[in-house]
């Protein structure tokens, strides 16, 4: 899609480095920080259970094993939820920054989020991200003998989310009242939202995934808005 080769081609800007180091950098510590409190959790669950007592008997490293297995495909579960929502509270930095070189009338119209905006929308963006993906779960588990069922589920549960969450990210800027719909069709929408959703799934990628995700948005709603501005 143009949106995300434009946005690919900002990669080397600056200001848009700066704001990957810093949601990156975030990232990690709060991803670090649920694998540890995940992997207590699981040992001591495991522990409590008397299960290094029975299956694990004389086998400890088999137990730790195991919470260190659940914990990875846990992460794997949240990752995309956490970089999201970091991204969603930087997200302000990264649309004034495709803006400023891209679409200068806009930013000129735009409004500043608030700090506590900022805030408050990530939070909410990630509780719907969670609640949603815990809802898909039992149905991701139950096609896991499909082979492909289970990782289909969360991609099409995560493409509606990623989608509207980066729609958000730029139109809070830019609409004139909250019940304003942004120009997106539906359908853009769910094709940057399953470009972005897969490549979160890819190693290495997905660190500057969410960055492309916020780029290419701005690129979407704008280039959609330049008739209605020029009118």
């Amino acid at each position: 899609m143009s949106s995300l080769l434009l946005a690919l081609g900002q990669l080397a800007d600056r200001r848009v480095l700066w704001i990957l180091a810093k949601s990156l950098a975030v990232t990690l510590v709060l991803v670090a920080g649920i694998a540890w409190a995940g992997w207590l959790a699981l040992d001591w669950g495991l522990d409590r259970a008397g299960v290094d007592e029975g299956l694990f008997a004389g086998a400890d490293w088999l137990r730790e094993a195991a919470a260190a297995l659940l914990t990875l495909v846990g992460l794997w579960l949240v990752w995309r939820i956490v970089a999201m929502a970091v991204i969603g509270f930087f997200a302000d930095e990264v649309v004034q920054a495709v803006e400023a070189r891209h679409y200068p009338h806009a930013a000129a119209k735009a409004r500043d989020l608030p700090l506590r905006e900022q805030f408050s929308t990530s939070l909410r963006a990630a509780s719907r991200a969670l609640l949603v993906n815990l809802i898909a779960l039992p149905f991701a588990l139950a096609l896991l003998v499909t082979g492909v069922g289970a990782a289909l589920v969360f991609f099409l549960v995560n493409t509606v989310l990623v989608g509207r969450e980066l729609e958000d990210m730029v139109w809070l800027r830019h609409r004139r009242s909250a019940a304003d719909p942004a120009p997106v069709g539906r359908g853009e929408r769910l094709v940057l939202g399953g470009a972005v959703t897969a490549l979160l799934a890819l190693p290495f990628v997905n660190l500057v995934a969410p960055i492309l995700g916020a780029a290419a948005a701005t690129h979407l709603i704008h280039r959609k808005e330049l008739p209605r501005d020029a009118a």
